[in-house]
Parts: C-alpha cells; sequence; structure tokens
C-alpha cells in the first residue's frame, strides 16, 4: 500500500519460498546492506525531523507492532522525512520511514498503526529479494541510490529526487521498483493480523483507507504513493471483512498519539493564532475526558508556536497535574521554560524525570538543551557525548553534538562527532578526513598513545564498513 518503490517486474511471476537466501540471490545480509545504503541517502537528499518525542514514537509503535510481527530480523531503523506529502515507505533490513504527512492524515492511533503494519510486512515478507534477479543482486550501492532517489521525489522539493533518479539509473525504472499487487495484498493481510496481535484496532486500516479514497477524490493532486499505489473499493471491502474475523475486544485509544500529532499539526500551521483559536473551540466542545486532555494539549502547543509561552504553560499545567511523570508532558514543560528563558528552572524540573527515566532520549535532549539556552556549553557537550553511547545512529543528535562541542571550543571533538554524522549520511571519504583532523590536533597537543591509537582504530572501521556496505 503507501511504499513509493520496492518491486522489480519479475516479481509478477510465482513467489519463491522463503529462506535465508531467496533464489540464491540475495541474503539477509546483502538486504541489510543495502537497506544501509538506502538510509543513508535519504539523510542526505531528504529533510528529516529530530523530535525526540516523534521519533521515540515511531519507534515504539513500530517494535511493538514488530515483536508480534513475522519479522526475523528485529534490526530496525526510522526515519521521519520533513514533509507534508502523505507518504510512509518500507526498505530491505528493515528501514522504516513515514512523512510527517501521516501523522496529518491518519486520525488515530490505529489508523497510523496500520500503516506501520503493513510496512512491516513488506520487510517481514522480504517482498524486495523477491524481485531482484541475479543480474541486479550485485549492485547493492545503485539499487539503494536509487530507491533513496525514489523516497525524495515523496518531499516537498521533489525536483531533487527526479534529478537524482535519473542520475541514479534514468526515471524508466521507477515503474519497476514498485510492489506488485499480489504484495500489497498479502502486506495488506499479514499488516492487519499483525495490528490485532499487537492489540491495535484492525478496523484502523479500513477507515484510513476511506480517507484516502476521499482525498484521492477532492483533492486536485493525489498524495504521492496514491499515484502508483491506488487504494480501491476492493482493498477496503477486503479489510473492511477480514475485521469480522477477529475475535471482540475493547480497544481504548492512545493519547500519546495525539500528543505527537498535535506537535506535527503546530509545526505546520501558517497561521499560528488561527490555530489557538481553532483549539480553543475544540476544547470547548470536548465530549470525553480522552478528546478534552488531547484538545488541551494541542491549545498548549498552539500557543506554544504563536509564541505565547505563559499561555502554553497555563494550558499544560491541568495536564501535567494529572499526569505529572508523562515524559511529553515534562518535555513540553521544558521547552517552555527554555523559552521563557528560564533554562535554570527547565534543567531542574528535567533533572528530577531523568532520575525517573535516566538516559531516555526526548528528556536528556531537552536538558541538553536547557543547558545550551545557559551556555553551559562544556556540560551539555558530555551530556550529549554520554547519550550518544545509546544512540550511536542518531544522526541528528551526532549533528547536534558536533555543534555543542564547538561552542564549548572542543575542536578535537568537533571533528570525531562531525566524522560520525557524516558516517551516516554515507560519506566515509568526509568522515575519515574528520578522524584526521582530529587525529592531527591530538597529536600536536601531546594528547599520548593511547588517544592516537583510538582515533586511527576508529578511521580503520569506518574503511572496513564502507567496505562492507559496498560488497
Amino acid at each position: 500500500m503507501l511504499t513509493l518503490f520496492l518491486q522489480i517486474a519479475s516479481a509478477q511471476n510465482a513467489l519463491p519460498s522463503l529462506g535465508d537466501r531467496i533464489s540464491g540471490t540475495v541474503s539477509l545480509e546483502q538486504e541489510f546492506a543495502i537497506g544501509q545504503q538506502f538510509l543513508a541517502s535519504v539523510r542526505r537528499g531528504a529533510p528529516t525531523i529530530s523530535d525526540p518525542l516523534l521519533n521515540n514514537y515511531l519507534e515504539n509503535v513500530t517494535y511493538k507492532l514488530a515483536s508480534r510481527s513475522q519479522l526475523q530480523d528485529h534490526r530496525l531503523s526510522f526515519v521521519i522525512i520533513d514533509s507534508e506529502e502523505l507518504n510512509a515507505f518500507a526498505a530491505p533490513g528493515g528501514i522504516i520511514g513515514v512523512n510527517t504527512g501521516l501523522f496529518l492524515n491518519a486520525h488515530t492511533e490505529a489508523e497510523f498503526a496500520s500503516v506501520m503494519a503493513h510496512e512491516i510486512s513488506h520487510v517481514s515478507q522480504r517482498h524486495f529479494a523477491r524481485g531482484i534477479d541475479e543480474a541486479q543482486a550485485g549492485r547493492v550501492p545503485q539499487m539503494a541510490s536509487l530507491l533513496a532517489s525514489v523516497i525524495v521525489m515523496a518531499t516537498s522539493d521533489a525536483g531533487h529526487g527526479a534529478a537524482a533518479l535519473a542520475a541514479a539509473q534514468g526515471r524508466s525504472l521507477e515503474n519497476q521498483l514498485r510492489f506488485s499487487r499480489s504484495n500489497e495484498a498479502e502486506a495488506d493481510r499479514i499488516g492487519q493480523d499483525t495490528m490485532f496481535n499487537a492489540g491495535f484496532d484492525p478496523e484502523g486500516m479500513s477507515s484510513l483507507f476511506e480517507r484516502l479514497i476521499a482525498i484521492n477524490r477532492f483533492g486536485r493532486r493525489p498524495p504521492e504513493f496514491l499515484l502508483s499505489h491506488p487504494v480501491t473499493e476492493s482493498r477496503i471491502s477486503d479489510a473492511r471483512s477480514r475485521e469480522f474475523r477477529y475475535p471482540d475486544r475493547l480497544y481504548q485509544e492512545d493519547l500519546e498519539y495525539q500528543i505527537v500529532r498535535a506537535r506535527v499539526v503546530g509545526h505546520y500551521a501558517e497561521d499560528k493564532d488561527a490555530l489557538v483559536s481553532e483549539m480553543r473551540r475544540a476544547l470547548t466542545n470536548s465530549t470525553s475526558a480522552f478528546t478534552r486532555d488531547a484538545n488541551r494539549y494541542g491549545l498548549a502547543v498552539a500557543l506554544y508556536e504563536a509564541g505565547n509561552y505563559a499561555g502554553a504553560s497555563a494550558a499544560l499545567s491541568p495536564l501535567l497535574s494529572k499526569e505529572p511523570n508523562r515524559i511529553s508532558y515534562v518535555v513540553t514543560q521544558a521547552e517552555i521554560l527554555t523559552k521563557q528563558n528560564e533554562p535554570g528552572q527547565a534543567r531542574e524540573y528535567l533533572t528530577r524525570h531523568l532520575q525517573i527515566n535516566p538516559n531516555n532520549h526526548a528528556l536528556t535532549t531537552a536538558y541538553a538543551e536547557a543547558l545550551i539556552a545557559a551556555r553551559n556549553y562544556s556540560e551539555a557537550a558530555e551530556v550529549l557525548q554520554r547519550h550518544a553511547v545509546f544512540r550511536p545512529d542518531d544522526h541528528h543528535l551526532w549533528a547536534m553534538l558536533a555543534e555543542t562541542q564547538g561552542q564549548a571550543g572542543n575542536i578535537s571533538e568537533v571533528h570525531q562527532a562531525r566524522a560520525e554524522y557524516f558516517r551516516l549520511l554515507g560519506d566515509f571519504r568526509n568522515a575519515r578526513q574528520q578522524l584526521q583532523f582530529a587525529l592531527r590536533i591530538e597529536v600536536d597537543q601531546g594528547a599520548g598513545a593511547a588517544v592516537e591509537a583510538r582515533l586511527r582504530e576508529r578511521i580503520n572501521t569506518l574503511e572496513d564498513q564502507q567496505r562492507a556496505l559496498q560488497g
């Protein structure tokens, strides 16, 4: 359904049985290598969202679904593209991504989960590997570059993606890199099973399909993925019929989805004051405790986006009184305090919560931002350096660390953080160059044999990683 790519024309033939290798062509490790190349290309070519609350939510929901799926390799990587275009995608090797436009268009957590379950099913059924013949199997870097180019075309600056696609293989291949109808039907069926097994209402799939039909019917231009993956009445009917096969169960909406969705809505709202008015009306018209809490948080975000930080804090206060340890509320309050030029209060507030949830990504990032706002750059750099141990593949974190090390005047550490950032963008030449700069600085400063040996070893490791990814 919601994927832009990954079906070679030969996939229309009978599907071979799954194993460690498929038709003797693509192994799981080769798929992983393709996926890592793809992810690096997406990071280079598309604007991505760094908001830790959004990223944590995507990771948590996807892992919850993956744990009840047919997925065998649970090495998953995530990316959120900053684009109002409705899209989501899966890539070989466990790469799961969404555009922020999905949050805008999926009104409930079940609808959002239906997309993630569908994409996980593409990965678990190895639809990519099923569609590659031997002639294409050895072209890992070229395939990854092509796949990434197709994804970039779905962002707001589609021209860059089109140019990259032409440079990679030629636009004629675009039509070959889409899942077949049988793959899509299989992903729908298995994805809906995964939703139910993970505790999500499987009705979310058909309700989202119906909304997409309406978008396609009334929009001047349909969302990018609908151009290649049309949602038909038969797919809605199939999803509806499957719903009746599941045992009755009482489902409850998770407030956290509405929280992160409100952050996306606020991020894109062009008229912030109009959004404030809209959220005030929604709060007044709330019909349940759930919708009241969701709309109150939406009002807090709208006020924050409009620069009314005192109002945002006042709107958030009843929610914090009700759930003082909900991380998303705590992070939002810290963001407000930092914007109010009260980073010391934000730091003190976050310290208590980090004792409850040590190493939490959103709390740690907010804590570092408070330190930076207070110009405690060295301490912020230490916090981020320790946190990077837990998230070594977070390119946003390494970029933030590099900037903070620069503000702290730690030039060698700037180069080392930049090296990790370039590594995650697949730019190994620049990554090695940054480490060589760091090594030169350390040698000139007489840092000692241990530091020199560590940096030389890291350079060698990068070279090994580059060879492994490029096959």
